[in-house]
């Protein structure tokens, strides 16, 4: 009977490959047109490759937990002629000019290889960085091998002690650090957990300041109790800050190379706990989404985060993030805008404080949170940044216009 191959496929812009998580059919089980059989993990989300055409499945070629790149031959569905005759049995290429996310097996065989030989080799740009990017010169091309073939970074190193000659790391070092890491509990990164650690990597290569002040809670706490649904804090801040940034276009934009690439669209992503990690799904034209609208459209984007159900495309682009970090009990912090974002706005937990009435020649109690704006300092200065959080701030104050 004719076969149909299930292909891995293009997952999102620059994903190269996904880890199998899940097959939930076997071989002889009877499928439907893109149905879900396989789940497939990347360092963003976990997705689900659906079947070409209805069928009965011939085989699963595929094992849990390895990693299969865009392309692959999965498995085949026994099809009907006039279904076979659309499709061919063989993987297509995968986009040429795609830009890898993971190093593949053999590319890290002529890494080592070539670091062998004493040649440099250019930092891939994915997942992860190997060893030999700039500032990997006191490495020898022996350690520099045995990093590529263990996948470590130069960060990786920085807590061992050198003692070859010119303060240099020597392959004793490496290797007596490595037998001590043996001796701990160990466990592979999740992709999650090893997408943010390479985003947060990403990020701090660029000067980044983060600047502060307080905000009176109240007039959100008294304005939220007149809505329905009843909006979050945090969606408050989202709000104020979409606003504030349609308001001073030239906040949202960044700075790539010599050019200035300004914002077509007020997107503001929100930060999202997921299992082992965070998740950042993205709100489109958020200066032009009601408090109302947001709110829906929030606990439709945590639920899914919270599934691991984020595509990639729902997290790309992006101006600003809002992470409300008071949700965890946290006064005050400092996050980390995306590599691909300006700005990062971080909300504290509200307390109760006393403040001086000037009226009532008293002191009186006010719901008071700390408010942080984190950015690249290469696209906003010090000043731009405070008028920008001096207007949240206001906005937050009168909740009712937003």
């Amino acid at each position: 009977m004719p076969q149909v191959p299930i292909i891995m496929p293009q997952l999102g812009e620059s994903i190269a490959e996904a880890t199998v998580v899940d097959i939930k059919v076997k071989p002889g089980e009877e499928v439907a047109v893109d149905q879900e059989i396989i789940d497939v993990e990347t360092n963003k989300a976990v997705m689900g490759v659906t079947t070409p055409c209805k069928g009965k499945i011939d085989k699963i070629s595929v094992q849990l937990k390895e990693t299969y790149p865009v392309g692959a031959v999965l498995g085949y569905v026994e099809a009907s002629e006039e279904d076979a005759a659309r499709f061919k049995k063989t993987a297509p290429e995968p986009p040429k000019g795609m830009a890898r996310e993971i190093p593949g097996r053999e590319e890290q065989t002529a890494i080592a290889a070539r670091q062998r030989d004493g040649e440099g080799v250019r930092p891939s740009g994915g997942l992860p960085v190997p060893a030999a990017a700039k500032g990997a010169g006191f490495l020898s091309p022996r350690v520099r091998a045995r990093m590529a073939e263990l996948q470590l970074t130069n960060v990786d190193l920085a807590g061992i002690p050198p003692t070859g000659a010119g303060n240099r790391i020597t392959i004793k070092d490496l290797e007596i650090f490595l037998r001590k890491i043996e001796n701990k509990t160990v466990h592979v990164a999740s992709a999650i957990r090893a997408g943010v650690a390479d985003a947060m990597r990403r990020s701090w290569t660029r000067p980044l300041s983060t600047i502060g002040s307080s905000v009176n809670l109240d007039p959100v706490l008294q304005d939220r109790q007149s809505r329905d649904p009843k909006p979050g804090p945090g969606l408050y801040a989202v709000r104020a800050l979409a606003v504030a940034l349609a308001e001073n276009p030239g906040a949202a934009a960044k700075l790539i190379g010599t050019r200035v690439v300004q914002s077509s669209s007020i997107d503001i992503g929100i930060a999202v706990e997921a299992e082992d990690g965070i998740m950042v799904p993205v709100i489109r034209s958020a200066d032009k989404t009601s408090l109302v609208d947001l709110t829906t459209k929030y606990k439709e984007l945590v639920d899914l985060a919270r599934h691991r159900r984020i595509s990639p495309d729902m997290q790309a682009g992006g101006i600003a993030t809002v992470s409300n970090f008071g949700t965890f009990g946290m006064e005050w912090g400092t996050p980390i805008p995306l590599p691909d974002q300006t700005l990062l706005l971080g909300l504290g937990v509200g307390k109760k404080v006393p403040s001086w009435n000037e009226e009532k020649k008293e002191f009186v109690p006010k719901t008071e949170a700390q408010i942080t704006l984190s950015f690249d300092h290469r696209s906003i200065d010090g000043g731009g940044a405070g008028r920008l959080l001096k207007r949240v701030i206001e906005l937050l104050d009168g909740p009712k216009k937003l």
